[in-house]
């Protein structure tokens, strides 16, 4: 991966480009990016040779319009593999109509949360009613305190952690399965290592 250094500018010569190929199969012109960018032509030729000589931006034939491209080492900060382009919406109940939708999720930002986040992988179908089965991967917010119906990883007295649902009761926690097969643990206190603020699943 290239990395130098850019302008605000440079970058938004650099996002033009990609978003003009990526949409028309060839670059702009020069007289495209300056009405795009609202700048001289002069202009566009500095902000496109400073782009060349850093090497993040390739021009083909020297008075050839349209040979404008990107360095393919080049990646932008939105390129990221966690970033997913938003299509639209889908019914779960009720047919809607498809919506095309130029939006992105960023799943860094959605599992995002304050403090240390970490990943466990489930083991067991203890929680199963809730949508997290075995194999699944819980993301997980270290530090804070849990609320009732909060899903978390604890940790018992015999030193061995568990994935439930945390209640305060009078005098004690209860720590319920999402399972009527298991049934749930009781205890005075326990230590909660994490807080569940997302799954992932690998199909």
């Amino acid at each position: 991966m290239v990395e130098q250094t850019v302008t605000p500018r440079q970058l938004e010569v650099l996002r033009l480009v990609r978003d003009y190929r990526t949409r028309y199969g060839y670059s702009p012109t020069m007289q495209e990016l300056g009405d795009q960018l609202h700048l001289t032509k002069v202009t566009v030729f500095e902000h496109v040779a400073a782009l060349e000589r850093k090497g993040l931006l390739i021009r083909g034939a020297r008075h050839k319009a349209r040979s404008l491209r990107l360095s393919p080492e080049f990646r932008f900060e939105d390129e990221r593999p966690t970033r997913l382009p938003l299509a639209g919406r889908v019914a779960a109940g009720k047919p809607i109509e498809a919506v095309e939708d130029r939006q992105v999720i960023d799943l860094e930002e959605l599992l995002a949360a304050p403090g240390e986040t970490f990943a466990l992988q489930v083991a067991g179908q203890s929680m199963i009613d809730e949508q997290i089965r075995d194999g699944d991967y819980v993301i997980c917010r270290r530090g804070g305190e849990p609320r009732n119906g909060d899903t978390v990883v604890a940790l018992l007295e015999d030193g061995l952690a568990t994935l439930k649902k945390f209640y305060r009761e009078r005098g004690r926690i209860r720590l319920q399965p999402a399972n009527p097969d298991f049934k749930p643990i009781y205890a005075r206190d326990v230590n909660v290592q994490g807080i569940v603020v997302g799954v992932v699943r690998k199909l």
